[in-house]
C-alpha cells in the first residue's frame, strides 16, 4: 500500500494520498447516488484543498460545498463550474458574496436575516440575483463529537424552525432573491443511520408546514456528515455510501421534481490520506516510554482538539510489539497522537504513518512553533 522505499528521501512530515482508493470512493459515490435521478453531491472542501485531490474529484462530476471565498477560488481552479459551487458558512464577509455573485454560483446557503439582507444589498449593487436556501436548524442531536455536532438549537448555525416561514416569506419580497430551497447539516462523524432518519423525519414535518402556507421548495439539502472507520480502515476502506443514500430514498418525503443535495467531505477523503512521520526517538519515561516522532498537533490537529483516534503504523519494523505513547514535537502536553498503543518495536528513523488523515488534516495544518506547513503528495508522485 505505502511505497515506502520511495519514501525515504522525503522530508517528514509528509500526507500521502492513495489516488486509487480516492478514485474506487469516487465511483462508488456515483454509482450509489445514480441510483436516484434527483441527487447530487458536492464534495466539502474544508476537508481537504489538496490542489491535486481537488482537480481529481472534480472529475467525477462532483459539485463542491464551499465555506469561504478562498475555498471558492481553489474549487474554481481545480475545475468545479462555479454553476455547482454552493456557498454555507455562518460569517459570510461582503467581499465573499461579491464573488459568489460575480461567479454565479448555484446557491447561497442563508444561516440569518441579517446575511439576507446583505446578499440581497449586494446582489442590488452588482446587478445580479442571489439564488438562496435556508440554512434551518433542525434540532436534531448526532451521536458524534460535541464539537462536530451542528443541528442542536444550541450552536451557532442555522435559522430556528420557528423563524423559517417569516425569513422565507420575506426574502420572496426582495427584487434580488430567488429562494431555491432549504439546507441542514446535523454534525460530522455519523456512522448511526438513524440519526440522518431522524433528520428526514424533521424536514418532512417543515415541508408539510410550508406547504400549508402555500410555499413549495425546489430543492433540498441535507449536507453531509457520513463517518468513516478509523478503527479499521483496511476493512472499512470505503464508507456505507448504500445505506446512506438508501436512508433518504426511504425516509425523506420528496416532492414530485423536488431535488435532493449531499455535502459529502470527511467520507470522500478521509481513508485516502495518511501523516507520514519519522520517529525521533524513544525515551523510557518513569512509567512508560515514548514514541517520539517529528509529526505534531500542528500538523494534525484532529487528536488534541477533538481526542480523535487514529490507527497508528510502523511501515519500519516488524519486530515484537511494545507499549508507547507516541507523541509529537511541540510544547505543548496535548501535542499526543496516542497513549499507550502496542507497535512493533520503534527504532530511530523508522517511518510511522497516522491513517484515515485525509480530512481535516493537512487543511487543518498551522506553522505554530515557526513549524513549515506538511507537503501533500499524491501517490502518482512516487511513480
Amino acid at each position: 500500500m505505502f511505497p515506502i522505499d520511495k519514501f525515504q528521501d522525503k522530508r517528514t512530515p509528509f500526507y500521502y494520498y492513495d489516488t486509487q482508493l480516492l478514485r474506487q470512493t469516487l465511483q462508488t459515490i456515483n454509482k450509489e447516488s445514480g441510483k436516484y435521478d434527483n441527487y447530487h453531491v458536492h464534495y466539502a472542501v474544508k476537508a481537504n484543498a489538496n490542489p491535486k485531490v481537488l482537480r481529481i474529484i472534480s472529475q467525477y462530476g462532483l459539485g463542491a460545498d464551499c465555506v469561504s471565498g478562498g475555498e471558492i477560488n481553489a474549487a474554481i481552479e481545480a475545475g468545479f463550474p462555479a454553476s455547482s459551487i454552493v456557498f454555507a458558512g455562518v460569517g459570510k464577509s461582503d467581499w465573499e458574496i461579491k464573488l459568489g455573485l460575480e461567479k454565479e454560483i448555484a446557491c447561497f446557503n442563508v444561516e440569518s436575516t441579517e446575511e439576507l439582507e446583505i446578499i440581497n444589498q449586494l446582489a442590488i449593487e452588482s446587478g445580479k440575483t442571489a439564488r438562496v436556501a435556508f440554512r434551518i436548524n433542525p434540532n436534531v442531536g448526532a451521536h458524534t463529537h460535541a464539537n462536530i455536532t451542528t443541528g442542536l438549537a444550541e450552536n451557532k448555525f442555522g435559522i430556528a424552525m420557528q423563524d423559517m416561514e417569516t425569513v422565507i416569506e420575506r426574502a420572496q419580497q426582495m427584487p434580488n432573491i430567488k429562494v431555491v430551497g432549504l439546507h441542514f447539516h446535523i454534525g460530522s462523524q455519523i456512522l448511526d443511520m438513524g440519526d440522518f432518519k431522524a433528520l428526514c423525519n424533521r424536514i418532512n414535518e417543515l415541508q408539510q408546514q410550508l406547504e400549508s402556507h402555500h410555499i413549495k421548495i425546489e430543492s433540498i439539502n441535507v449536507g453531509g456528515g457520513l463517518g468513516v472507520s478509523y478503527d479499521n480502515p483496511d476493512r472499512e476502506p470505503v464508507p456505507d455510501f448504500k445505506a446512506y443514500f438508501q436512508t433518504y430514498a426511504t425516509h425523506l418525503r420528496l416532492r414530485e421534481g423536488q431535488q435532493l443535495h449531499f455535502e459529502l467531505g470527511r467520507a470522500v477523503v478521509a481513508q485516502c490520506g495518511s501523516l507520514i512521520t519519522r520517529l525521533l526517538y524513544v525515551k523510557q519515561g518513569t512509567y512508560k516510554q515514548f514514541a517520539i516522532v517529528d509529526a505534531g498537533m500542528t500538523d494534525l490537529i484532529r487528536p488534541a482538539l477533538y481526542q480523535a483516534l487514529h490507527k497508528i503504523q510502523n511501515l519500519s519494523s516488524n519486530e515484537p510489539k511494545e507499549t508507547y505513547d507516541v507523541v509529537g514535537p511541540i510544547c505543548e502536553s496535548s501535542d499526543v497522537f496516542a497513549k499507550a498503543i502496542d507497535l512493533p518495536r520503534c527504532h530511530r528513523g523508522d517511518l510511522i504513518a497516522l491513517r484515515s488523515a485525509g480530512a481535516y488534516g493537512e487543511i487543518m495544518a498551522s506553522g505554530y512553533n515557526c513549524r513549515p506547513l506538511p507537503k501533500g503528495f499524491i501517490s502518482e508522485d512516487f511513480k
